[in-house]
């Protein structure tokens, strides 16, 4: 049978559904997933779900961390309340293994993984004064931006892209400038809101560059589903973009042999290079960057696995495991 019968069968009568978050981004995102299955002739239902980073304005080490994301989702998919989930796959816990009887079906190509600037009045971050405060809550861009502004504050600021720019925006604001991920402002049409893009080739303090490393999962939609609903599966993997898969398997094995939690800064960014071969980079930073080690290793992309198990290795013996260890505390 093919693809778009077997579909037409499960679901005769009735939608696919699509569990997501349900910010403003993510539900654009899962409207993105809906248009590309109905290619296959199949009615879809976008289900917002609320989960608990969306309800929590404090440290998500204390409600779980990373899974905070996505566990009331995970349990929807494994309970049968929705038929697949879309996540950003820079979200996905990378020491919580997926639930049982799940996978990522599809890896949607890979968006631009850059992290911007957005300030109030339109300074570079290199031109905003000493003291000034910046709104971030990603642990790996405070510790690099610790590295080349060190004289800058920085703050937690949690919410929508939205409502996040409009405390940005706010009269007598605290926040000089947020950082922000470029694909998630262009998914929302907002990339006229963006003042700098922050290179994201590894540069030292000395070097007089402002850069941020993405972290592992960068600009990625991943599609997950139960591994028993045969039709799913095929379809998801038609939806599937090979290289985007196999980059994200090198990062993501990379950081679940580091064991990296949610207050863990490490960044990993994987791509092909010009001849065929798959390249990983990847580094582990200490809160506020003052110590960091970094690897990069290029490998055939049929084995990403191994590519991500040496880079990881090889930080490891660099002493990452202390560096990983002491943000746990």
């Amino acid at each position: 049978m093919n693809i778009h019968a077997a579909l037409a069968e499960r679901f005769a009568g009735a939608p696919l559904r699509i569990g997501t978050r349900t910010s403003v981004l993510a539900m654009t995102q899962a409207e993105r997933v809906a248009a590309l299955i109905g290619e296959f002739g199949v009615t879809t239902e976008v289900v917002p779900i609320r989960v608990t980073s969306d309800l929590w304005s404090g440290d998500l080490s204390e409600v779980g961390g990373k899974a905070a994301f996505t566990k009331q989702i995970d349990r929807s998919l494994v309970g049968g309340e929705v038929d697949v989930a879309v996540h950003c796959v820079k979200d996905v816990p990378g020491d919580v293994p997926l639930p049982e009887g799940t996978a990522f079906g599809a890896h949607l190509e890979r968006e631009d993984v850059h992290d911007v600037i957005v300030s109030r009045d339109g300074t570079p971050l290199a031109d905003i004064p000493a003291g000034s405060l910046i709104g971030t809550g990603s642990v790996r861009r405070r510790a690099q931006l610790c590295i080349h502004r060190p004289d800058l504050r920085t703050q937690p600021i949690r919410g929508n892209v939205d409502s996040r720019l409009d405390r940005l925006r706010e009269k007598d604001g605290p926040f000089a400038a947020l950082i922000l991920a470029r694909a998630g402002l262009r998914r929302l049409g907002l990339a006229d809101q963006i003042t700098e893009i922050l290179p994201v080739e590894f540069h030292t303090r000395g070097e007089g560059v402002v850069s941020i490393v993405p972290p592992v999962g960068a600009g990625v939609i991943g599609v997950q589903a139960r591994t028993a609903d045969a039709p799913v599966m095929r379809m998801l993997d038609e939806l599937n973009h090979p290289a985007t898969a196999g980059h994200i398997l090198a990062e993501r094995s990379m950081l679940h042999l580091l064991r990296g939690h949610c207050n863990s800064p490490i960044a990993g960014y994987a791509t092909t290079t010009p001849d065929g071969r798959m390249s990983l980079f990847g580094m582990v930073f200490d809160r506020d960057g003052s110590q960091f080690v970094r690897s990069h290793a290029v490998g055939d992309p049929a084995d990403p696995a191994t590519l991500g198990s040496r880079v990881a290795a090889d930080l490891l013996n660099q002493g990452a495991g202390r560096l990983i260890a002491a943000t746990r505390r």
